[in-house]
């Protein structure tokens, strides 16, 4: 008998190995038990509820004073954007550093057994391997695309006002006035391009007149962000000398301010949401790229007008999910329509045929299921978060909103097993149901039911 329970339990420590090893967070962990707070206890149900409107009171005030509160959030974000922006470096190169340090670890074990200071070795070589990869990227990027950039732009503002008047004409020849619709359609086309070239002679002479004359404050504001880019530069080389210890630093804040369950709870959130977000603004950068650089090639090959500016602006439109790729296309598609109508209509087809390969091959390579949302929670997200928040909001409201989704799964999936029902969403079909004794049924159950119903009724008709 004692082997026995010997035996079970050495089992469950087998099994339990893996978890200790990875860290009980990794994996979804239990929820803790029901139990009365802390506050309930000490203060009773009616000080808890007192302190609920007292928060929810406090909460409506700060509301009334947003304008105060969202000025100070300013003031700070703006002191502490070296931080930021170091932050969002070291998240970017942190893949790199991570595959540096697993392939040169082993190697300085296997050859310096002895050396002890392998680690930060390793982590430094990994860090500068980053950061020029990250300065050459940028250079390199910076030396194509500013003189590209600058001839299609200078040749859009030379040309499209000659280009609208013969498209114009084109379409005035097209047309014949004995048409109603043909003569309303001409005056339409008219009134939008005296419209646009009044803008481009008055609008737009006067924006850059306010920006030349603004172009110290500009020149001064330009070089503030570049050096706190640079300045985030080191603070990421910081960050990522010191990331494991800053990770145990959090993690032992959590498990001292929370209570076991709830710490694990939230430990596996974070490691959830940075897997997420991860996955997808690191893969949807690397997407975008590529579709960036198979743009330029295509265009390059077409000989199309403003290749560069178009590569550009597809490349990075692309980084917003769904709608980017129109976004982008729409305008580029008018600006080469002006210059070349054949040409507009071979980009048109080539940017539907460079999306399609994106959404069916690229973008599920790189990306996976990174977000695990379906279509319907893409565009929703995309549309509430850009509501909301703008372009960032439609960027980062798709892993945003992955997130909380996963949490509610989660919290559903933990009621239905309280109430020991299935957690698989096919099993909720038409034909599965609850019993009021919370049975579930099965739908395979309920058709033979059904099907034993017809045929008896069928053979009491005959």
């Amino acid at each position: 008998m004692e082997d026995e329970k010997e035996e079970t339990r050495t089992e469950e420590n087998r099994e339990e190995e893996p978890r200790r090893r990875s860290g009980y967070y990794i994996n979804q962990p239990v929820f803790g038990k029901n139990r009365t707070s802390w506050v309930k206890q000490q203060f009773g149900r009616s000080i808890a509820i007192f302190l609920a409107v007292a928060a929810c009171i406090f909460l409506y005030f700060l509301l009334l004073r947003v304008d105060q509160v969202s000025g100070i959030v300013g003031m700070f974000i703006a002191a502490a954007k070296p931080v930021i922006y170091g932050l969002a470096i070291a998240y970017l190169l942190n893949p790199i550093v991570k595959n540096v340090d697993k392939r040169l670890m082993p190697f300085l074990d296997k050859r310096f057994p002895n050396f002890k200071k392998k680690e930060q070795l390793s982590r430094s070589v990994g860090i500068f391997v980053s950061i020029v990869f990250l300065l050459a990227v940028v250079v390199a990027l910076l030396n194509m695309m500013i003189p590209e950039l600058y001839r299609s732009i200078r040749d859009m503002i030379l040309n499209v006002p000659s280009q609208m008047n013969n498209f114009v004409s084109v379409f005035r020849e097209m047309n014949t006035h004995d048409s109603t619709l043909g003569q309303m359609a001409e005056a339409i086309m008219t009134e939008v391009t005296d419209f646009l070239q009044n803008w481009m002679r008055t609008d737009l002479m006067a924006r850059i007149n306010d920006l030349m004359s603004g172009f110290t404050v500009g020149v001064i504001n330009v070089l503030t962000e570049i050096m706190n880019v640079l300045i985030g530069l080191i603070v990421s080389a910081y960050v990522l000398f010191s990331k494991e210890k800053f990770s145990r630093q959090c993690k032992k804040i959590t498990y001292a301010l929370f209570k076991p369950s709830s710490a694990n709870m939230v430990l596996h959130l974070t490691i959830k949401s940075n897997e997420i977000f991860g996955g997808f603004i690191i893969g949807k950068i690397i997407d975008s790229a590529i579709i960036g650089v198979l743009c330029f090639i295509g265009l390059s090959i077409l000989d199309m007008p403003y290749t560069m500016l178009v590569s550009v602006v597809v490349g990075v439109t692309n980084v917003i999910p769904f709608f980017g790729p129109y976004i982008g296309a729409i305008p580029s598609a008018i600006l080469i329509l002006l210059a070349d109508p054949r040409m507009g209509i071979y980009f048109i087809i080539f940017i539907i045929a460079l999306q399609q390969f994106d959404g069916n091959v690229l973008g599920p390579k790189i990306l996976g299921d990174s977000t695990g949302l379906s279509a319907f929670w893409v565009v929703f997200s995309i549309l509430i978060g850009g509501g909301l928040f703008g372009v960032p909001g439609m960027i980062l409201g798709v892993p945003t909103f992955a997130v909380i989704y996963y949490i509610v799964g989660m919290l559903i999936d933990n009621k239905l097993e309280k109430k020991k029902l299935p957690t698989d969403t096919d099993s909720y079909d038409e034909f599965s149901y609850v019993e009021a004794d919370g049975t579930y049924v099965r739908a395979e159950k309920n058709i033979l039911r059904e099907e034993g119903k017809k045929k008896h009724a069928d053979s009491s008709t005959k």
